[in-house]
C-alpha cells in the first residue's frame, strides 16, 4: 500500500450518526485506491473488528462529547503501531485534543477534517458554556494543521472558528459510499394514500423536530415518520398528542433507531425526505445524501452558514423552508403533495448529481490531494516548490474565473495563467482570482503557453507542473490522480477516452500506428511533468511543436523517460469540444502535418520494427 493515514474520530459503526458513516466509507474507499488507512475511535472492541480498527472505551459523556480515559495511551500506541505519514483528525472532537500533548503525535503532519462548528447554542445554555473551555484547544489543533477540509463553501465562508486560517483551508464536500439493500424488507409502517414524509436524525434540540411536527399535525392526507431516538423523544411526544386535533388519526409518529437496512426501505419507499434543522451544528446532513442516492425529493431548512442549502440547490435535489417556521414548511410540503411530476425530478436529479460530486470515491481522491499538500515530506525529499498548475488561456473570460476558484477552493494556491493576447478580461479575472499571469507579447498558442509555464517551474524549482484548460472541461478533483502516480512516471496523461468524436478516434488511430504509443488518449491537455518531462519540454527544439500531444510525447520517450495514462473523468458540458478535430479539413490538416513531424525528425513504429 501506500502512505499510511491515522483517522481520529468520534465513532465507527455500528454506531449511527452521519459522521461515523462517513468516516467508514471513507476509510474503506482509501483503502481500496491504496492508502493503508487506519482509525483510532471511541467505543468497545468488537470481535470482527479489522486490525487497523481501534476503539477506546468510553466511561461517560460530558456535553454530548465522549470521556475516554485511555485515549491518550491508546493515541501514542496506535502511532508506533502504524507509523502515520498523517494524522487525520475529525472535529469536534475533544479526544483529538490529546495529540497536542505527544511529541510522537505533533511530528507527523496533521489535516484537520472540520466536520461543524461547536455553535454556541442560544437554545442549549450547557453548549455555550462548555465551549469556553473547549476552544483554547480547538484553535491550537488548527494552528499546529497543515491542511484544514471543511465540507462547503458556505460552511467554510461562515465559520468563525476558521477564520484565522483561511489560507490553509479547502472546501471538499462530503460523499457516500453504498447504502444497504433494502429489497424484499417489510411490511413498513406507512398508512395508505398519504404523502409519505421521513425524517432522520438523533432527536436533539437543533434537528428542528418540533417545526416539522406542528407543520404536519393537521394537513390532510399527509404523514411523517421520523426515525431516531434521543433525550428529546418525551418532549417530542407530548408535543405530537397535544397538535393532533381531536377525533384525527395521529400524522407523526417516533420509530426509534432502526437497522441499517430498515432506514434504507424507508428512503426508498418515502415520498419526501425533511430535514428542519435550526442551528449550524448541522453542517452538511449526510442523510441528504443517502436520500439522494434513493432519488427521493428534499426539503430542508434555509439555514444560513449551513451546508444543508448548499448540497440541496447544487444538486437540484429538492426545495427549501423557513427554519422554525411552522407554516412555510406547511406550505413547502403541500407544493410537493401536489406536484408528483416535480417530486419525481427532483429525485432523479439528486440521484444523478450524487453520482456526479458527492460519491465516496471522489471525496477521497479529493482528500488524498491535501495529503499530498501536507506532507510533502512523505514523499522523495526534492529542492524548491511542489506542484504549479499551468493554465494557458486566450479569451475564456466567462470560465478563467470559476475555474480559478475551484483550484483556491481545493488548496492549490501556486496557479499560472498565461494570458495568449487575450480580447477581454482573461488576465484581470485570472489576477483578482488569485492567480499569477504572465502576458506574451506575441501569440503562442497552447503549446508556446504550456512551455512558458514549464520554463517559469524549472526556473523557480517546483518539482512537478500539471497543466489543465481553462474551458472547465478538467475536473480539479483529479489533480489527485495524477499525483497518485507521478512518482512510477515522468509525464502522467489524464485520459478520458469518451470524450471522442469519430474524426479524433480515426486520428488517434492513426497516432498509434504510426508512433507506437499504446495510449487511449494521446491529445489531453491534462498532464503532469515531472523535472524530467520538464527540461525535456523546455529545450528549443520543443518551441517548433504546435501542440502539447503527441510530439512532445515522441520527445520524452526519445529521451528514455517513462509516460503512464490514468483514466479521469471530465465535465461533460465541454468535454469534447475540441479545436483540432472539428472537421474532415481540420483533421486531414493535423494528420498530415504531425506525420511529416514523425517521420522527419523521429523514427516511426515500423522503422523501428524493421531493424
Amino acid at each position: 500500500m501506500g502512505a499510511t493515514v491515522l483517522h481520529i474520530g468520534k465513532f465507527y459503526p455500528p454506531h449511527q450518526g452521519g459522521m461515523e458513516v462517513f468516516l467508514a466509507d471513507l476509510v474503506l474507499a482509501q483503502r481500496a485506491q491504496g492508502l493503508n488507512a487506519c482509525a483510532l475511535v471511541h467505543g468497545d472492541a468488537l470481535p470482527d473488528d479489522p486490525d487497523w480498527l481501534v476503539r477506546v472505551p468510553v466511561q461517560g459523556h460530558l456535553v454530548y462529547a465522549p470521556i475516554a480515559v485511555g485515549f491518550r495511551a491508546a493515541l501514542a500506541r496506535a502511532i508506533d503501531q502504524f507509523q502515520p505519514d498523517v494524522l487525520h483528525l475529525h472535529m469536534p472532537n475533544n479526544s483529538a485534543f490529546w495529540a497536542l500533548t505527544l511529541p510522537q503525535a505533533r511530528a507527523i503532519p496533521w489535516v484537520v477534517h472540520w466536520h461543524s462548528d461547536v455553535v454556541v447554542s442560544r437554545i442549549r445554555a450547557s453548549v455555550a458554556l462548555a465551549y469556553r473551555l473547549y476552544r483554547p484547544f480547538e484553535q491550537a489543533v488548527l494552528e499546529r494543521a497543515a491542511r484544514i477540509i471543511a465540507t462547503s463553501p458556505p460552511y467554510l465562508q461562515a465559520s468563525e472558528p476558521l477564520q484565522a486560517w483561511r489560507s490553509k483551508c479547502a472546501v471538499v464536500p462530503l460523499g457516500l459510499g453504498a447504502c444497504a439493500d433494502p429489497a424484499g424488507f417489510g411490511p413498513l409502517p406507512w398508512r395508505k394514500d398519504t404523502l409519505r414524509l421521513l425524517s432522520i436524525g438523533r432527536l436533539t434540540y437543533y434537528k428542528g423536530f418540533e417545526t416539522l411536527i406542528a407543520a404536519v399535525a393537521d394537513m390532510p392526507s399527509v404523514e411523517l415518520l421520523i426515525v431516531g431516538e434521543g433525550e428529546l423523544r418525551p418532549q417530542l411526544e407530548a408535543l405530537i398528542a397535544s397538535t393532533t386535533p381531536a377525533g384525527q388519526a395521529v400524522a407523526v409518529r417516533l420509530l426509534g433507531s432502526v437497522s441499517d437496512r430498515e432506514k434504507n426501505a424507508l428512503l426508498q419507499s418515502c415520498d419526501v425526505f425533511c430535514l428542519a434543522s435550526r442551528e449550524r451544528t448541522e453542517a452538511f446532513g449526510m442523510v441528504l445524501l443517502e436520500a439522494m442516492a434513493h432519488a427521493r425529493p428534499c426539503i430542508v431548512s434555509e439555514l444560513a452558514g449551513s451546508g444543508m442549502p448548499w448540497v440541496v440547490r447544487q444538486a437540484g435535489a429538492g426545495i427549501h423552508a423557513t427554519p422554525q417556521d411552522p407554516a412555510d414548511w406547511k406550505k413547502a410540503i403541500a407544493h410537493l403533495q401536489h406536484n408528483p411530476a416535480l417530486r419525481q425530478q427532483l429525485g432523479q436529479a439528486g440521484q444523478q448529481a450524487l453520482q456526479a460530486h458527492f460519491t465516496i470515491e471522489a471525496c477521497a481522491r479529493q482528500v488524498a490531494a491535501q495529503y499530498a499538500l501536507a506532507a510533502p515530506e512523505s514523499r522523495p525529499p526534492v529542492a524548491g516548490k511542489d506542484v504549479l498548475i499551468v493554465i494557458p488561456a486566450r479569451d475564456e473570460a466567462s470560465t478563467i474565473g470559476a475555474m480559478l476558484h475551484r483550484l483556491r477552493a481545493a488548496g492549490w494556491m501556486d496557479v499560472l495563467v498565461i494570458d495568449d493576447q487575450s480580447t477581454d478580461d482573461t488576465g484581470t479575472i485570472a489576477r483578482q482570482a488569485g492567480a499569477t499571469v504572465l502576458r506574451p507579447t506575441l501569440s503562442m498558442g497552447a503549446w508556446g503557453g504550456m512551455q512558458t509555464g514549464i520554463r517559469h517551474a524549472l526556473a523557480q524549482g517546483y518539482r512537478t507542473v500539471i497543466t489543465m484548460d481553462a474551458d472547465g472541461q478538467h475536473e480539479v478533483e483529479e489533480i489527485a490522480t495524477l499525483l497518485h502516480v507521478r512518482d512510477q512516471a515522468d509525464l502522467v496523461i489524464g485520459a478520458f477516452p469518451e470524450r471522442a468524436s469519430a474524426l479524433r478516434q480515426m486520428a488517434w488511430r492513426w497516432f498509434r500506428e504510426l508512433a507506437g504509443f499504446d495510449l487511449r488518449d494521446l491529445t489531453s491537455g491534462f498532464r503532469l511533468y515531472n523535472r524530467a518531462a520538464m527540461r525535456v519540454l523546455a529545450t528549443r527544439e520543443a518551441t517548433l511543436l504546435d501542440y502539447q500531444d503527441l510530439g512532445a510525447l515522441i520527445m520524452v520517450r526519445r529521451a528514455g523517460l517513462q509516460i503512464v495514462e490514468v483514466p479521469v473523468s471530465m465535465n461533460l458540458r465541454v468535454a469534447g469540444q475540441s479545436r483540432i478535430f472539428n472537421s474532415w479539413i481540420s483533421v486531414g490538416r493535423y494528420m498530415a502535418a504531425t506525420t511529416l513531424l514523425c517521420l522527419a525528425r523521429w523514427q516511426t513504429a515500423s522503422a523501428r520494427r524493421r531493424r
